[in-house]
């Protein structure tokens, strides 16, 4: 497993990398990770990201630069195929999360495989996130629909 920290990195000793000798996890510049972060590989993490306390962040990752993760949020990439009748829950895969540059995701939100957050948007509190936000607005809800538009 190759781990890379960029410079002046503040990450608490109790944040878990999970790996194995195949899997990446690179970390951009001045990162400031509170405890009880999981985050398995393979996951790229931009410059000046800050992640609360207990957030959850799964394989096929991507976080941009100046991005806020708010405690207990879950980035859950993992899903399953439909199987047949008798176990619906099929073969695993981890459909991609991308954050844009410079959003803020809220406290206990969860985004779900294959979304998009684009840059400079915000994800409310406690949303569940099932499908692309476009950059620069508020989404919030369950499921998380647009309820403001922001400035650039």
């Amino acid at each position: 497993m190759v781990l890379t920290t960029g410079e002046d990195a503040r990450i608490h000793k109790q944040v878990q990398f999970l790996h194995n000798d195949s899997t990446e996890i690179r970390i951009g510049d001045r990162p400031n990770f509170y405890r009880g972060t999981e985050i398995m590989a393979p996951v790229t993490i931009g410059d000046d990201v800050f992640i609360n306390r207990d957030a959850y962040i799964r394989p096929q990752t991507t976080i941009g630069d100046r991005v806020n993760i708010g405690p207990f949020v879950r980035i859950v990439t993992d899903t399953h195929d439909i199987g047949p009748h008798e176990k619906r829950a099929g073969a695993v895969r981890h459909d991609p999360i991308s954050i844009g540059d410079g959003s803020w995701i809220g406290a206990s939100s969860t985004i779900l495989g294959g979304v998009t957050i684009g840059a400079g948007s915000i994800v409310a509190a406690g949303s569940i996130v099932t499908e692309d936000v476009p950059d620069d607005v508020v989404v919030a809800g369950v499921p998380a629909r647009i309820v403001k538009r922001l400035g650039a």
